[in-house]
């Protein structure tokens, strides 16, 4: 089993952009679909984007297309978010998660989640 640490979170203006890394040990992260998530005390574990194994398949929660791009480095363990133009709406903890297999947009799904890496909008 593959182990997910987020990083990348913090303060940011609206209008800004940050990088949000997922970096797995302990498995191959190449095995698996990997997905991002975001969660605030309104909406829990709302999808924000999915990318398949060898990067081939990418799809984006319409709050967010537009203004993110998934990518993957499968040579260095990680998968990235990249957030643009944030808006004080997109505030809120993010969570990749992984599954092997088949590609899906429900948090359910996934067998293994990172512990999570808090973004900050201001306004």
């Amino acid at each position: 089993q593959v182990q997910l640490i987020e990083s990348g979170g913090g303060l940011v203006q609206a209008g800004g952009s940050l990088r949000l890394s997922c970096a797995a040990s302990g498995g191959t992260l190449g095995d698996y679909i990997v997905a991002w998530f975001r969660q605030t005390p309104l909406i829990v574990r709302e999808f924000v984007a999915v990318i398949s194994q060898y990067g081939g398949e990418k799809y984006y929660g319409n709050s967010v297309k537009g203004r993110v791009t998934i990518s993957r480095d499968n040579a260095e363990n990680t998968v990235y978010l990249q957030m643009n133009n944030l808006k004080p709406e997109d505030a809120a903890v993010y969570y990749c998660a992984a599954r092997p297999i088949s590609l899906s947009t429900r948090a359910g799904e996934y067998y293994y989640w990172g512990q999570g890496t808090q973004v900050t909008v201001s306004s």
